[in-house]
C-alpha cells in the first residue's frame, strides 16, 4: 500500500528535467509571493507584481507541459487526443 502513493520512478531524463524545473519554480513561486509581501517601495512592488506573474505563467506552462508528456507517452494513444465536448455532451 505505500507504493501506492510513491511516485513511479522513471529512467526518461526529459521528464526528469520538467519535473525539476517545476519543483525550482514552485520554489521560485513562494519566494516572488514572499518578496511581494515584504515590499513597501512602489516601484519595486510593480518589479515583484511582474516576476510574479513571470513565474506564474512559467509553472502553468510546465504543468501542461508535463501532462502532455505524460499522455503522449502512455500506452493508449487515443487518450493523448481530446473528445470535442459538443460530441460527449450529444451522448
Amino acid at each position: 500500500m505505500l507504493r501506492f502513493f510513491q511516485p513511479e520512478k522513471t529512467n526518461d531524463n526529459h521528464y526528469t528535467l520538467l519535473i525539476n524545473d517545476l519543483h525550482q519554480t514552485a520554489q521560485d513561486l513562494q519566494d516572488a509571493y514572499r518578496n511581494l509581501e515584504n515590499v513597501i517601495d512602489p516601484d519595486l512592488i510593480d518589479c515583484y507584481i511582474y516576476e510574479l506573474n513571470s513565474v506564474q505563467m512559467r509553472y502553468k506552462f510546465l504543468l501542461t507541459s508535463i501532462r502532455n508528456y505524460e499522455l503522449r507517452t502512455q500506452k493508449n494513444p487515443e487518450d493523448f487526443y481530446t473528445k470535442n465536448p459538443l460530441e460527449l455532451s450529444e451522448s
